[in-house]
Parts: C-alpha cells; sequence; structure tokens
C-alpha cells in the first residue's frame, strides 16, 4: 500500500508539475489568447503560493516542487499574456492575484493553518473557475489547450486518492475534488460543444450560426 502510495504521489507531482507547460507552450507559440482568462492566471499565481507556504508549513514536501513548478509556468503565462494583449490584462489580473488569490488570507489569520488548510483546498476551485467561465463563455476556444486540462484532471484525481488514503490531509482531498469537478466541465466544454459556449449567448444568434459538417 505504501508502495502504491508513494508512485502515486510522484505521478502527481510529475503530472501537476507539467499541468501549466502545454497552456504556456501554446500561449508562447501562437500568441491567442482567445478563452484563456487573464483572472485565471493572476489567481494561479496566487494560489500556488499558497500552495508553496502549506506545503512547507504543514510538512507535506510533495507539494513543493510542483508549486515552484507552477509559479514559473504561470509566470511565463502571465508575460506572454501581457504582452500579447497588453496593459488592459493587468486589472483583469491583479484581480485575480490580489482580490481571489487572497482568500485564504483571513481563515490563515483567524484559524491559522488547519483552517487556512480547508481554505486553500477550496481555493483551488477559486483559481480554475475563471478558466471554466471564460471557457463556457467564449465563442473561440483556440487558445484553450485540451492537454493542460486532461492533465489537470487526471493530477487532481491523484491528489484526491493521495489525500483521502495517503496522508488525510483537507486540503489536498477538497482540492482534488474540485479540480476533478472543474476540469471536466472544460474537457466537456472543448469536446462536446465544439464551437458554442455553454452560456452567455443571445438564442437569436445560436440559431443564425451554421454547424459545421
Amino acid at each position: 500500500m505504501n508502495i502504491l502510495l508513494n508512485l502515486l504521489v510522484v505521478v502527481a507531482t510529475v503530472l501537476g508539475s507539467w499541468m501549466a507547460f502545454p497552456q504556456a507552450r501554446r500561449l508562447a507559440r501562437t500568441r491567442r489568447v482567445e478563452g484563456v482568462s487573464a483572472v485565471w492566471i493572476g489567481v494561479s499565481l496566487a494560489i500556488n503560493g499558497w500552495w508553496l507556504t502549506y506545503g512547507i508549513a504543514a510538512g507535506v514536501w510533495a507539494l513543493v516542487p510542483v508549486s515552484v513548478v507552477s509559479l514559473m509556468l504561470y509566470t511565463s503565462m502571465a508575460v506572454v499574456y501581457v504582452g500579447t494583449v497588453g496593459r488592459p490584462a493587468l486589472p483583469s489580473m491583479a484581480v485575480g492575484f490580489f482580490v481571489l488569490g487572497m482568500i485564504p488570507l483571513p481563515f490563515l489569520v483567524v484559524g491559522g493553518w488547519q483552517l487556512a488548510a480547508v481554505a486553500v483546498g477550496l481555493s483551488y476551485g477559486v483559481q480554475l473557475l475563471p478558466a471554466v467561465v471564460s471557457a463556457c463563455r467564449t465563442r473561440d476556444l483556440v487558445g484553450v489547450s485540451a492537454s493542460t486540462w486532461l492533465i489537470a484532471w487526471i493530477e487532481a484525481a491523484l491528489w484526491l486518492v493521495y489525500g483521502l488514503l495517503g496522508v488525510a490531509d483537507i486540503a489536498l482531498t477538497l482540492a482534488g475534488i474540485v479540480g476533478v469537478v472543474m476540469a471536466s466541465i472544460i474537457l466537456a466544454r472543448l469536446a462536446i460543444t465544439g464551437h458554442e459556449p455553454f452560456v452567455g449567448v443571445d438564442p437569436r444568434r445560436r440559431l443564425a450560426v451554421t454547424r459545421p459538417m
């Protein structure tokens, strides 16, 4: 059992470190940002900072390397995104980082890491929510990497199993549940609906769209 759990955490760590890479590479190569949320990039920077801090504080050392690599990748995405869109992208990223990304802070101040762990775990959903909303409302998804979200689904499932059976860690368990749900929504959006958004489209415009053969 211990060997299996150790293997799970190794695979989850590798996948977690790799998750943002396809999206970062896609942005760098194409300079196309359609369907990619600036708020998501900003909040992802903040939440990975929280995971790094939590991993060190709680002694969950498997979280440290994946958090460091993820911070580097999201930083590169932020640079490319701002370089492509310009200064108008900064307010959205700031909202992601300083508003959504700071949700765990009051929990840490009030209840220490025991309470903050719950907030950090649930904040993974806050991290992914802007990406989910953007993907569900956007007509053109050329900027979205399916590989990133497939990796995110597998990674979240592995952290869920490890959080439940390995270290009985509430933050990892909650993050795993939320991650599986959020990644599933985006994968369904990419695979099932094609170019038609789930929400935010005028029905008259929807009827006017010619479906591809």
